[in-house]
């Protein structure tokens, strides 16, 4: 029997997001779930070494990474849209979890403990650094902006004050760290950071 769940994980490079912003460059699930991966391992290692946590990088990444995975079945819908209110977004949660399960179902039954609980955002196990990646989710955003920003496209000068607001609310010292000491980096072009590093 074949098992499609490899498969459709790879189509996440065929979904775009930021579908209603005019942007510079566009960018998929598949890369933004990479990159999602990366900063929620780095805010776990800021956590353990600079603010004494004992966080499980390793294991937040790999949630990272299949955090968007059902949106390989209900594409990417805008923040504005889903969030436009609770009705609509009772009806997306509930689409998210039918997505799930679906994705679930193309999983081998010998691979399933493995990979079904990665699917599963209630899972209670993983709540802490679910809560990690989250907020890594909602940095990737933010340096969306900033980089659109600094390409000089005005488009996501609202979502990135937004998206500031609200890494701000989350009172995480490890998005505070990021945000002083290693997001700055992205506004630079690449020549700026080049001359940097060489001085």
């Amino acid at each position: 029997m074949n098992y499609h769940f490899s498969a459709y994980m790879y189509r996440l490079r065929s979904i775009s997001r930021w579908s209603l912003m005019r942007s510079t460059s566009i960018e998929n699930v598949a890369e933004h779930s990479f990159h999602v991966a990366l900063l929620a391992h780095l805010l776990c290692e800021i956590g353990n070494r600079l603010y004494d946590r004992q966080l499980q990088s390793e294991r937040a990444a790999t949630l990272a990474l299949f955090h968007d995975a059902t949106e390989v079945f209900t594409g990417d819908i805008p923040t504005p849209v889903k969030h436009h209110n609770p009705r609509l977004l009772s009806n997306f949660r509930e689409m998210e979890a039918i997505a799930a399960e679906r994705l679930t179902s193309m999983i081998p039954p010998e691979l399933a403990p493995a990979y079904g609980p990665l699917l599963n955002a209630d899972d209670p196990a993983d709540q802490e650094l679910r809560k990690y990646v989250k907020a890594a989710d909602t940095l990737d955003a933010y340096l969306k902006c900033t980089w659109e920003l600094a390409s000089g496209n005005r488009e996501f000068a609202a979502a990135k004050s937004q998206l500031q607001q609200k890494l701000e609310s989350l009172q995480m010292p490890e998005v505070s760290y990021f945000l002083v000491h290693l997001a700055p980096s992205f506004e630079l072009t690449l020549d700026e950071l080049s001359t940097d590093l060489s001085d």
